[in-house]
């Protein structure tokens, strides 16, 4: 039984489930906007919105701890491309806003196998 057992498993071992997350979440983020399955979409919205909380709540903070957060995000990522788009452009925008920083948008069975696929984006203001 998987009672309290968090995640989605993916079909997937353990490195190509990490791998398959952080590519995600990279083109989510470098595009704004990705189109992907349901069940990918939801096991990476969550993580997606807890790194621009992290770089939200660093904003007015002091070096030390922007530093660290830079760091906790680029260990999540495993790419420094990205960070400062992250903590100069994205988190800026969200500022004002509490939380849901992402939204899907249901588009459909997928021709070849049915799957259902959704649009992964992040949220204008």
């Amino acid at each position: 039984m998987r009672h309290q057992v968090s995640g989605y498993k993916l079909g997937r071992t353990k490195g190509a489930r990490i791998a398959l997350r952080r590519n995600l979440i990279k083109q989510l983020f470098l595009h704004e906007r990705i189109r992907t399955t349901r069940a990918k979409a939801a096991a990476v919205q969550g993580e997606a919105e807890r790194i621009i909380t992290i770089a939200r709540n660093s904003m007015d903070k002091d070096d030390v701890a922007k530093v660290h957060a830079r760091r906790l995000v680029a260990a999540r990522l495993g790419d420094n491309r990205l960070i400062k788009r992250i903590f100069e452009d994205i988190a800026p925008r969200f500022t004002s806003r509490p939380g849901g920083y992402t939204r899907i948008l249901k588009l459909g069975p997928r021709k070849g196998d049915a799957a259902e696929m959704v649009l992964l984006e992040l949220v204008e203001e």
